[in-house]
């Protein structure tokens, strides 16, 4: 969309548009003549003079006359120098020099520039250093070059120090060059200028509109340029504010829509520079040093209008449309310019003063005597702040005191005596929005009155009974430091902001008469000018940070960013899974936020944390198999994806990952796919960046190949095709496999052709993209001598900027980071070893952030570093230890200025260099060793349950092969609901397989079957008693039972029955609170050749005796949980390798969550017991948004009942060898039986109708 195709160009002075660029001169033109050597001493002026012969006149670059230059009567901060170059000229440079032979100089000083020798405005370096560097003796010339050159006829050099053993002592030249410029001004009312431009062929699609102005309201039609279709761009200054409108229709209801908002405090009634440039439909928008760019939308859709109800009031300069002076046309009476405006600009004096501190403060001499009966105040404020004191004066005839100030933004006025309030007003709202605002006091006939705005923004009134008066003194922003007990006091904050038009009984107060300390009286009071600074125009909270600010200081809120900081530029959230993975972490869903603190917003993805790799996934609308169907007059179904991830999001997370993929499947019943090699695809696909590349492979083979799976692997159905689905048969048949290309990830959209067709029939799936491994986490590099190091490009980080990496050392100091520049620098170290110190320079001294720990950092172990500096302040963060601050200088530069190489690991600087590893690096150079070893020290802990770290190049895993647990960390419990006639049964090899195949490995599978100690644990969810929990037997007829016996209604007492017989040596073990048992038990030989484990119902028992055959018979019910056996896991075998283990499942098996804390009712009271604690814990980190998380810390707080049954090979084994059972169970059974009844009675509980229906207990043994 076009808006000047037509060369019809309606620029009218009543719409406001707001453009920001930077302006300045251009590198042909040559700029720096002196301006101040040839101007008479008329041109010059002072505050003061210390003689005729110390007059400004002689304050010429190089001169003698006179005493050698200016000094002031009295040296402080209230001297100035005054230059009046004639007319608006541009102003490149200002050089200084001492009184000549004397010991005046200054030292640094202020630069004030006007165009009318009133309402000064304070010239600043990067919006930020408001000083200038002076002289060192007084001869030497220093020269400051602007960065932006200044347009001004009026210049003043203000002295901020000097030489301490002298005065103030000044000669000076300014050196620039003529300004061309053409005025005109506007009243606000009917003024206003018409350009119809002559229709000429288009040669350049590149349309420039630029202008300065200057306003004299906040609110206005400032321009307005109309093209075709009734479309217009208008620039509309409101409140201050320039904003940019595309407008439908030509009057200001019409719909219109908000471009672009730029600038702030515009109505200062300074010049500001203006450039829209067009080129197609694409816009930049600048003002002054700021620009925006924008894109004309298709459609306009309608908004709430922006519309100014008042026409622009003020001036416009050198208006140009490409480089053609439209107010010079029209000075020209041209035919194509129409209206009415004065080719001058007219501007009102008007005397404003800034209170910059807490000592400022303005006394006034109030009423005159005779002004009877009342008081009549009046005067105009601007400021940041909620509260401040603007005006008090006592009320003598009363005793009492008014104070008139700012409360929460509302003007309040209190008149107190005695120590309480006798009346208090309370007028307007939101006063501290930067905009200039009226108050009015006035008192007459008994009658208060207090109005905020003209009546437009509040009034209250009150009928005190006695008279108010100013007939003292009228104290203005504060009270000065010897009134405080006397006629001035000021029980609130001190008032920063500007005042104007002062009025007493409706005289104005002449401003400049106080100046010259000639009425009143002051302290660190400007003058004719108003320091107000828009801190949040433009705004330094990055990420969509949200600035508010007070008179000193801005402040960002960071709530709902994802970001954190001063300046809201730090990252909250990690850069991949797998740093979450390295918190400790488990699979769920979390933010990611690819870049850090870059402009990628962070995305919620799911974590798969497995024990091989971390995986990365993210959706997309339609994951599922979806089927197709002939449709009448559809040759092509097209389905596109939608991406839970931005396309940044998603470029970055691929270009970050080690290895992408996604699966790409066709289900096919007489529906072709890619045809032959030949011919062209029936279908195809998109991928990669944007909307995408056509790519006509499918999933498994590769780029280019217009090939399936099948063709690469050569076992397709048809072997004359490369598609299963090619073959075009009448049977359901499929092409599926993995996308692993980066570059043409992720797919985008499917386009599917051959379903038209009768008895055509697809599905189609595309699966969500997988990715894994994180380039930047894991690139590291070891310093092996203090003398190696990396060099990389100058760091760039003139605003804002962070930086954050891991190291570990045997070091007790060196440097990690440096970058110098002629002033500036940047450096992180090592500086002992428990201190990391951050020291940087941006033009005003060093400043150093250091963090101190309590464990020495020389462990070799990995120590996170992540430091921060931006315009507020500098921040270092070590592991997780507090952050350790300190803010930024008030005069520094914004701008961190370096000019050399990034050094990483060493220095520039001669200093110590870094020993050790350091991790997250760009590119390895050579000296310095790749990778860097030993994982496991630092992150080992996270392996959970006897789970083993196991290294690798960059990274590490947990062996969970010798734990009953499973997970990533060895953290997730492996549990199964038991019915009665459930069984899992794992049986060992036989001794002589033992003897043939000596190569068998110990694992969670096989084991050594001569046991020399047992170690048996497990947990345990039932309401079954009595119960037998686990059975093992060997090939010798020996076993070892684990029960549960009931004794009574409340004991449940657990079992251990080692090995057949000798029934008088089981064991009890009363489950109490936080109870241990460990017993012993004599032995003359060894538990041999173990033959299997039964968990649940056993169904070999012709060796039992009948007690515990019938206790066998009847199963187990309940939950069991993280079974182990030695270094055997049966649960986690017949569950997880059930065809690569040696076990047997009878009955029905449901894998279940039993056995977690979250799997027992919340509202059923349990008894919980523990005789030994196992459980382990996960390491630190908690996912911001988890809904997917198992965690060892859930397991360790589950129930639950802990026996550990530790039995050593001499104290079990032997004395249950017996070469004659039979004889024995013969002689001793009944006597045992006699003796144990009361504790193990199973003839009166082991009925399977006598299982208890109480509240299930957990045990964890």
């Amino acid at each position: 969309m076009d808006l000047w195709t037509k060369r019809t160009a309606g620029i009218i002075a009543r719409v406001a548009l707001l453009l920001s660029c930077s302006y300045g001169t251009t590198g042909e033109e040559v700029c720096d003549s002196g301006l101040v050597s040839n101007l008479p001493p008329s041109s010059f002026r002072s505050s003061s003079q210390l003689s005729s012969s110390h007059a400004p006149g002689f304050a010429k670059l190089n001169k003698r006359e006179g005493a050698g230059g200016w000094s002031p009567l009295v040296s402080d901060r209230y001297q100035w120098l005054e230059v009046d170059l004639g007319e608006r000229t541009k102003i490149t440079a200002v050089a200084t020099q001492g009184r000549y032979g004397s010991s005046d100089w200054l030292t640094s000083y202020l630069l004030m520039f006007s165009d009318t020798g009133h309402n000064w405005k304070q010239y600043r370096q990067e919006d930020s250093i408001g000083s200038f560097p002076g002289n060192s003796n007084a001869d030497s010339v220093v020269q400051n070059k602007l960065q932006q050159p200044a347009f001004a006829r009026f210049l003043r050099l203000i002295p901020l120090d000097w030489n301490p053993n002298g005065r103030i002592g000044l000669r000076l030249e300014t050196y620039g060059c003529p300004y061309t410029s053409e005025v005109v001004s506007f009243d606000g009312g009917s003024s206003g200028l018409a350009f119809r431009l002559s229709p000429v062929p288009r040669k350049t699609s590149r349309e420039v509109v630029s202008l300065k102005f200057k306003a004299l309201r906040n609110s206005g039609t400032l321009l307005q340029a109309e093209g075709r279709d009734g479309l217009s761009l208008s620039l509309e200054l409101e409140r201050g504010k320039l904003f940019l409108l595309l407008r439908r229709g030509g009057t200001s209801s019409s719909e219109s829509r908000r471009l672009a908002s730029l600038g702030s405090l515009l109505d200062d009634q300074h010049w500001h520079h203006v450039v829209l440039e067009q080129k197609n439909a694409h816009l930049n928008l600048t003002v002054d040093k700021h620009t925006e760019k924008v894109q004309i939308p298709a459609d306009l859709d309608s908004q709430k209008p922006i519309v100014s109800k008042r026409n622009f009031h003020g001036c416009l300069e050198n208006l140009l449309h490409n480089g053609v002076n439209l107010i010079e046309l029209a000075k020209n009476n041209d035919h194509q310019v129409t209206g009415n405006v004065t080719f001058s600009c007219a501007e009102p004096v008007s005397v404003a003063v800034t209170f910059t501190g807490p000592q400022s403060f303005l006394q006034l001499p109030g009423a005159t005597a005779s002004s009877s009966g009342g008081v009549s105040l009046g005067f105009q404020f601007r400021t940041w702040n909620k509260a401040g004191l603007l005006l008090t004066f006592d009320l003598p005839q009363q005793g009492g005191v008014v104070w008139l100030y700012l409360s929460e933004a509302r003007l309040r006025l209190q008149i107190h005596k005695g120590g309480r309030a006798l009346l208090e007003l309370t007028a307007g709202s939101a006063l501290n929005d930067g905009q200039w605002h009226s108050v009015d006091v006035t008192s007459r006939r008994s009658r208060l009155m207090i109005s905020v705005d003209k009546e437009e923004g509040g009034v209250a009134h009150a009928n005190p009974p006695f008279p108010v008066t100013a007939g003292g003194q009228l104290f203005f922003g504060g009270c000065p430091a010897e009134y405080h007990s006397q006629d001035c006091e000021n029980p609130f904050d001190v008032f920063q902001g500007c005042m104007r038009l002062l009025a007493v009984d409706n005289q104005l107060v002449d401003l400049i008469t106080v100046q010259q300390r000639l009425l009143g009286n002051y302290s660190q009071l400007q003058i004719d000018m108003c320091g107000i600074i828009d801190r949040c125009s433009p705004s330094r909270c990055e990420h969509g940070g949200r600035c508010s600010q007070s008179w000193t200081v801005f402040h960002c809120n960071c709530s709902d960013s994802g970001y954190s900081g001063a300046t809201c530029h730090s990252a909250v959230y990690e850069q991949s899974c797998e740093a979450y993975k390295h918190n400790g972490n488990t699979s769920g869903h979390f933010y990611i936020d690819v870049d850090g603190s870059g402009p990628i917003k962070p995305q919620l993805v799911y974590c798969n944390m497995t024990e091989e790799n971390t995986w990365m996934v993210m959706q997309h609308n339609n994951t599922e198999l979806t089927r197709l169907r002939p449709s009448a007059g559809v040759k092509q179904h097209s389905v596109h994806f939608q991406y839970s991830a931005q396309e940044e999001q998603l470029s970055a997370a691929i270009s970050q990952s080690e290895h992408c993929e996604q699966e790409l499947s066709y289900h096919c019943r007489k529906s072709r796919l890619l045809n032959t090699l030949e011919g062209s695809p029936f279908s195809w696909w998109l991928g990669g960046p944007g909307s995408g590349r056509i790519q006509t492979y499918w999933g498994g083979a590769h780029p280019g190949s217009q090939q399936c799976s099948c063709g690469l692997q050569g076992d397709c159905v048809d072997q004359q095709h490369y598609c299963n689905c090619d073959a075009d048969r009448m049977e359901w048949t499929e092409d599926s496999g993995l996308l692993t290309h980066k570059e043409s990830l992720p797919v985008r959209s499917l386009v599917l052709g051959d379903i038209q067709r009768p008895g055509s029939e697809a599905a189609y799936r595309v699966g969500p993209l997988r990715c894994h491994g994180d380039k930047n986490f894991w690139n590291a590099a070891f310093f092996d001598k203090e003398t190696s190091y990396l060099h990389f490009p100058t760091f760039h980080g003139e605003l804002s900027a962070d930086i954050s990496f891991l190291f570990k050392t045997t070091a007790s100091s060196g440097v990690f980071l440096e970058n110098l520049g002629i002033k500036d620098f940047i450096r992180i170290e090592l500086s002992s070893s428990t201190q990391v110190l951050f020291s940087f320079d941006v033009g005003n001294g060093p400043l150093e952030v250091l963090v101190e720990s309590n464990d020495p950092l020389n462990d070799n172990r990995w120590h996170r570093v992540r430091a921060e500096r931006n315009v507020k302040e500098a921040s270092l963060r070590l592991d997780d230890l507090p952050v350790a601050t300190q803010e930024a200088p008030t005069d520094g530069h914004f701008h961190l200025q370096l000019n050399s190489q990034l050094f990483i690991g060493g220095t520039a600087s001669r200093q110590k260099g870094f020993r050790g590893c350091i991790r997250s690096l760009a590119k390895i150079t050579p000296g310095v060793q790749p990778g860097c070893p030993g994982h496991c020290s630092s992150y080992g802990s996270l392996c959970q349950n006897q789970g083993r770290c196991v290294e690798r190049t960059n990274s590490f895993h947990c062996d969970c092969s010798l734990s009953a647990y499973t997970g990533v960390f060895c953290q997730t419990e492996v549990s199964v609901s038991f019915k009665p006639g459930s069984s899992v049964s794992y049986t060992f090899k036989e001794p002589y397989e033992l003897s043939r195949n000596s190569s068998a490995l110990p694992s969670s599978i096989y084991s050594d079957m001569t046991l020399r100690g047992e170690n048996v644990s497990l947990s345990f969810r039932t309401n079954q008693s009595p119960a037998l929990l686990l059975y093992v037997s060997s090939y010798y007829r020996e076993h070892l039972a684990l029960l549960i016996n009931k004794n009574g209604e409340e004991d449940a007492r657990l079992i251990v029955l080692p090995f057949f017989n000798p029934l008088h040596d089981k064991q009890f073990l009363d489950i109490d609170q936080n109870a241990r048992e460990d017993f012993n038990l004599t032995s003359d030989g060894e538990f041999n050749a173990v033959k299997s484990l039964v968990l649940g119902r056993v169904h070999e028992s012709d060796d039992f005796d009948p007690d515990l055959a019938r206790l066998a018979s009847l199963g187990f019910a309940g939950c069991l949980s993280v079974v182990q056996f030695n270094t055997i896991s049966p649960l986690k075998a017949a569950l997880l390798h059930p065809d690569t283990s040696p076990v047997v499942i009878n009955g029905p098996l449901v894998q279940s969550n039993c056995g977690s804390a979250g799997s027992a009712n919340p509202y059923v009271e349990e008894n919980t017991h523990h005789l030994s604690d196992q459980s382990g814990s996960v390491g630190s980190g908690q996912p911001l948004v988890n809904a997917i998380r198992t965690d060892s810390a859930f397991i360790g707080g589950v129930i639950a009942v802990a026996i550990f049954v530790i039995v050593t090979a001499l104290a079990i084994t032997a004395r249950f060898l017996y070469r004659r059972k039979e004889t024995y169970r013969n002689q001793e059974a009944k006597e045992v039986k006699q003796e144990d009844s009361q504790d193990f009675s199973f003839n009166n509980q082991a009925d399977s109708q006598n299982i208890s229906t109480e509240n299930p207990k957990e045990f964890f043994i």
